[in-house]
């Protein structure tokens, strides 16, 4: 008997879930004041962002690996390299994305650890 696990991605709900997080994500970034900075840090148009994220969260969670495959050698922290991140807009953005996530309806336990884990990595960012 051969046992199929299932990855991350397949876990959460796939891509209907993975856009979900990413649209409140983005949605709270542009319309609660507690993101101000942050928002601030992005353009005008927020659409190739939700474009890029949600192409990361996706491969990143075991999905299409579409984004790695465009971006060869690039990781979050190369991609985000000349940016200025502070603590502040860091924790920020790991506030939002905890939102987003508690918002997409996900079975709990996964949606914490989604959650601690990119809060983790945003938090990094904003030590260097």
């Amino acid at each position: 008997m051969t046992v199929q696990l299932q990855t991350p991605y397949e876990l959460v709900g796939g891509m209907p879930v993975v856009q979900r997080i990413v649209d409140r994500f983005y949605d709270l970034m542009e319309g609660d004041p507690d993101y101000a900075a942050l928002r601030a840090m992005h353009a005008p148009d927020l659409t190739p962002m939700r474009t890029s994220l949600s192409g990361f969260l996706a491969a990143w969670l075991g999905g299409p690996r579409d984004w790695f495959e465009q971006r060869p050698g690039v990781c979050m922290m190369s991609a985000h390299k000349g940016i200025a991140i502070t603590p502040d807009t860091a924790q920020q953005w790991a506030l939002a994305m905890r939102r987003a996530i508690a918002d997409a309806g996900m079975e709990p336990t996964i949606a914490a650890k989604m959650a601690d884990t990119l809060s983790s990595l945003a938090i990094g960012m904003g030590r260097g």
